[in-house]
């Protein structure tokens, strides 16, 4: 580590406020409050935990069985309220103002429109709460989950329309992205769309640039999920560039999961140098170990990046939300006041 780079100045970084564009609600569940629903409903799911108490999975596909079978056990409005304060109190402690979170209509009602919108009514309250007591903002991004398929994205993205508005301000994708083609759930990113709800998905995580290339040309979204494969195609690299397409990178997931062997082969630095709009999350931190100060810690340690780089890093992602003008003003105030341009 550089000499300028002590253990007191990165604490310092990791202590600077953030903005989070890629969180999965039930991802960043801490596996206490998922023992603890479980025990509350006498399912055992002591096959997901490891022995110091952590969530147990090898590899992507493990994860998504681990991630589904924690789920299991969050089921209707109140139980997603609590999930949805236990998560933003990990958020604030974190130095996280504004976080954009996917869920989702098939763990939120199995797609049925009322009982997806009594969900949203009950994780919005929390939500409200929560921005009251602990200063944190939260926005949702309704996703659908590519495993499930087409039809039940349709599904998902008819809730989506729904419940656009100042609250539900996206819509996605997540799940395994070996399923299927981003072309296939064409209709669902349209609908939302129609419904005026900014769109993202997730892509070249396990695929290559081209399906970061498909997300671009067959559903038309302006934000990518991870994206990180981009890096090995310079041409759509520089398409990134010229469209403005942000990517909602997360280090620490990808080398959890083996994308890459260690931070310091990510690509976020090349993608950055090459003038990529980039952004930091967790994804799932407590199933990667990892929370945002982890994130910022590691990226200053391993690439250098210095105050004036975090506090960009915390502006372009404030930019690249999906939020209304005036929650983008309130939180760009409080950025400047605890972080001023140098």
């Amino acid at each position: 580590m550089d000499e300028a780079m002590n253990e007191e100045r990165l604490e310092a970084i990791a202590a600077l406020p953030k903005v989070e564009l890629h969180l999965h609600i039930e991802g960043a569940a801490p596996p206490s409050f998922v023992r603890g629903l479980a025990s509350e409903k006498r399912t055992d799911l002591s096959r997901i935990f490891r022995p110091d108490g952590s969530y147990d999975f090898r590899g992507f596909v493990p994860f998504l069985e681990t991630y589904e079978a924690a789920t299991s056990v969050i089921k209707g409005p109140e139980d997603y309220a609590r999930l949805t304060r236990a998560v933003l109190e990990e958020q604030a402690a974190n130095g996280v103002l504004y976080t954009e979170t996917f869920i989702s209509p098939d763990f939120c009602g199995g797609g049925d429109v009322d009982a997806w919108t009594d969900h949203v009514a009950a994780i919005r309250e929390a939500a409200d709460a929560a921005e009251r007591d602990l200063g944190v903002t939260l926005r949702g991004i309704v996703t659908c989950v590519r495993h499930f398929g087409p039809d039940r994205a349709r599904k998902s993205a008819r809730c989506a329309a729904e419940t656009a508005g100042d609250w539900i301000v996206g819509f996605g994708m997540g799940g395994d992205e070996n399923a299927g083609e981003q072309k296939d759930f064409a209709w669902a990113f349209d609908c939302a769309r129609e419904a005026g709800l900014r769109l993202t998905t997730h892509a070249g995580e396990w695929r290559g640039p081209a399906e970061v290339r498909a997300a671009i040309e067959d559903l038309g979204v302006e934000r990518i999920g991870h994206g990180v494969r981009a890096i090995e195609d310079p041409a759509l690299v520089d398409k990134l560039v010229d469209k403005g397409i942000v990517l909602e990178v997360c280090p620490g997931s990808n080398v959890a999961l083996g994308v890459y062997s260690d931070l310091a082969r990510h690509p976020v630095e090349r993608l950055r140098a090459a003038g990529v709009t980039v952004t930091v999350s967790t994804d799932d931190p407590p199933f990667f170990h990892t929370t945002m100060r982890d994130e910022y810690r590691a990226l200053a340690r391993t690439h250098g990046w210095d105050e004036a780089a975090f506090a960009n890093l915390a502006r372009t992602s404030l930019d690249a939300a999906f939020c209304d003008a005036a929650t983008k003003d309130r939180i760009a105030k409080t950025l400047e006041d605890t972080c001023p341009r140098t």
